[in-house]
């Protein structure tokens, strides 16, 4: 059982101007009073343990999300009790909007790690971004990118072959952490190879056997969740089925 704890609001509080990930997520130019009329819509939750769910499914629509700390997967159960995962969630990114059209969530989201959201309740979000426009204007930016993203998860699904999906994803995600402001090229996964291969629609051996292969050809080397990319334009041929033989050959890395 959870025993209260005695803080001070205001010392747990942290601004919407003092945040980390503002650059993220809010628009190029909003002046003080405008952030601080955000600010008192934003709440900050208590920290969400790894393996704890956010929303579930057919829970009302309350609030999108924004991770300031750590990640999260969006995923659903089949009538066979199979988890499918939906999506992958990182730091700075905008989700909880698979509940916008119906007012109810159509998944779950459940932390990868330990981490932290910030809570923007829809409706009191939505009626300050009608008077703001560069606000309204970054909300429709970031629900593009979500939709983008969907769209991004069924070419994976669309791909024959395991090794493009598997390459498609690394390339992918190297590019997302490239927009929040992280290494791009040196990053660790938040997920297990095993939410990997049921996001990817593969088995677990076929993803394992996917980064043996990557890693092998010199094209990215792994350690355990770290990867690092040592050749972009092999990737990116990797992940479209070799490009038409334009790209570089990958670098076969040495036994020596």
């Amino acid at each position: 059982m959870n025993e209260p704890v005695s803080l001070s609001l205001a010392r747990l509080r942290r601004s919407c101007s003092e945040c980390s990930i503002q650059q993220l997520c809010l628009p190029a130019g909003m002046d003080g009073e405008d952030i601080g009329r955000l600010d008192m819509v934003a709440r900050r939750r208590r920290p969400l343990a790894k393996g704890e769910s956010l929303f579930r499914a057919g829970d009302p629509l309350r609030a999108v999300y924004v991770a300031s700390e750590g990640s999260f997967k969006t995923t659903v159960v089949n009538a066979s009790g199979e988890e499918h995962i939906l999506g992958f969630h990182l730091q700075g990114e905008l989700f909880g909007l698979d509940a916008v059209g119906t007012g109810q969530h159509r998944c779950e989201a459940i932390a990868l790690v330990d981490s932290r959201v910030c809570e923007l309740p829809f409706d009191r979000l939505a009626s300050i971004a009608a008077k703001l426009p560069s606000l309204q204007t970054q909300l429709l930016r970031v629900i593009g990118q979500s939709a983008n993203h969907d769209h991004d998860h069924v070419e994976v699904l669309a791909r024959r072959q395991a090794s493009e999906r598997i390459a498609l994803f690394v390339h992918g995600l190297s590019e997302r952490y490239r927009r929040i402001g992280r290494p791009a090229n040196d990053f660790h996964l938040p997920m297990s190879r095993d939410e990997i291969a049921r996001y990817l629609g593969l088995v677990l051996e076929t993803v394992s056997r996917g980064f043996s292969r990557l890693h092998e050809d010199g094209i990215i080397e792994v350690h355990g969740r770290r990867v690092r990319i040592l050749d972009e334009e092999a990737l990116f041929a990797a992940a479209n089925g070799g490009n038409g033989g334009q790209s570089p050959e990958p670098r076969k890395r040495s036994n020596a």
